[in-house]
């Protein structure tokens, strides 16, 4: 499974964006889920946004009422869209996926992560 982000740049407080991953070599596996997470210069990785196979969501508390996020299957793409964005929206964002193998031996379950898009939120 490889994930690559786009859509990151510089943007003014207020602002919106839009990331977009696109997700390649699925076609063996079962996406389980696809997230976006964050790392702030100085600080952890963290959970942004989060959509399952059951298109049942999650956000961080930060961005709840900011940020949705959306997948599109036919396209093998999720996109997250940032509307009033903060100075502190300011970081890298990571796609992730998290999938099933099926195998004779059993299932296995793993994850893997795009290389990060820069987003800067100018105040």
């Amino acid at each position: 499974v490889q994930l690559v982000e786009s859509g990151g740049g510089l943007v003014q407080a207020g602002g919106s964006l839009t990331l977009t991953c696109i997700t390649s070599g699925t076609s063996t596996v079962s996406i389980n889920a696809l997230g976006w997470y964050r790392q702030a210069p100085g600080k952890q990785r963290e959970m942004v946004a989060v959509i399952r196979s059951s298109h049942s969501t999650d956000y961080a508390d930060s961005v709840k009422g900011r940020f949705t996020i959306s997948r599109d299957n036919a396209r093998n793409t999720v996109s997250l869209q940032k509307n009033s964005l903060k100075p502190e929206d300011t970081a890298v964002y990571f796609c992730k996926a998290d999938f099933t193998l099926a195998r004779i031996e059993g299932p296995w379950h793993s994850d893997a992560w795009g290389q990060g898009t820069l987003v800067t939120v100018s105040s």
